[in-house]
């Protein structure tokens, strides 16, 4: 008697993304892709290249599972344990929020304003700069932002906050992950609260806090809603409220920023420049749009004093 035909790579993704479709799992040909690299260990072409090949019949199993997941709304990025974020690889947790392209687009404002105001990192400080800017990530989640800042700018002095000890853990991981532990500081606390009991003067300030509206909640999609952190999400009532006190705290501060950058949620825009105009007198506050065209961040800068 002949063995029962074994399906190949390419018939089991066919199959899984068929799957994934009927349960309802936004882009599932993608979704079953990448839970087939990270099964296989391969790269996209990588995978590719097995396409011909038996499914492993061991694996089968452990397939099943991540699959089974990925129905009930469990986002990829939990369940492979890791997401790219301005070309660099994070592991993530459901203790902190999965870093998003449009923030890569604020990481890219800061770096190119910081070096224009305080020197570009590998040739030391420019005109009127200075060679080691101070920088804190506030809300750092998994580390994305201050992360990538060291990475891009090695004379940048970078301090990251989290009000989430397990966030803090994850984000530490990663900036050892992509070789800054020695050049980023993690320190637990509310927003600039960590620098303003310490009186540490700042240059740079970075922020994507929560801003999604608490009566936003029910229209989420299922996979940010039922899995990721609620405090990395919401923003009280307009989900305008961490701005309100990071522009207020921004006042605490020994000494105003010379550069302030948030993202900010649909709608928000004007307001937050607002808030930002308010707090302090800068040469421009200008508001960025993501690739969709949405109005997502807002960078205040001014010149050192």
């Amino acid at each position: 008697m002949r063995d029962e035909r074994r399906i190949t790579i390419r018939e089991a993704y066919a199959e899984a993304s068929s799957f994934l479709r009927q349960r309802g799992v936004r882009e599932p040909e993608a979704n079953a892709s990448r839970l087939l690299e990270h099964l296989l260990g391969e790269s996209r072409s990588g995978l590719l290249l097995r396409w011909p090949e038996p499914f492993p019949r061991e694996r089968e199993a452990d397939w099943q599972r991540l699959l089974e997941r990925k129905a009930s709304g469990e986002p990829v990025q939990y369940i492979i344990g890791e997401q790219e974020f301005y070309g660099l690889p994070f592991t993530v947790t459901p203790a902190v929020l999965i870093p998003r392209p449009e923030t890569e687009l604020l990481v890219e404002q800061v770096v190119r304003l910081g070096r224009q105001l305080f020197g570009k990192a590998a040739d030391g400080p420019g005109a009127g700069g200075v060679a080691s800017p101070t920088v804190a990530d506030v809300g750092t989640g998994s580390g994305a932002i201050a992360v990538s800042l060291a990475v891009q700018c090695p004379s940048w002095r970078v301090t990251a906050s989290d009000i989430a000890p397990d966030a803090l853990a994850v984000a530490r991981a990663n900036a050892e992950r992509n070789g800054v532990a020695g050049r980023v500081a993690f320190v637990e606390g509310d927003l600039l609260g960590p620098w303003i009991e310490r009186g540490e003067r700042l240059d740079l300030v970075v922020s994507n806090p929560p801003y999604i509206p608490e009566a936003d909640e029910a229209g989420l999609q299922p996979e940010v809603r039922l899995f990721e952190p609620r405090t990395a999400l919401y923003g009280g009532a307009d989900g305008l409220e961490p701005y309100r006190r990071l522009t207020a705290q921004l006042g605490e501060l020994p000494g105003m920023p010379s550069l302030v950058g948030f993202e900010v949620g649909q709608g928000q825009a004007d307001e937050v420049r607002r808030l930002l105009e308010r707090a302090a007198d800068w040469n421009e506050v200008r508001i960025v749009p993501d690739l969709a065209g949405i109005d997502r961040h807002v960078i205040a800068y001014r010149s050192k004093e």
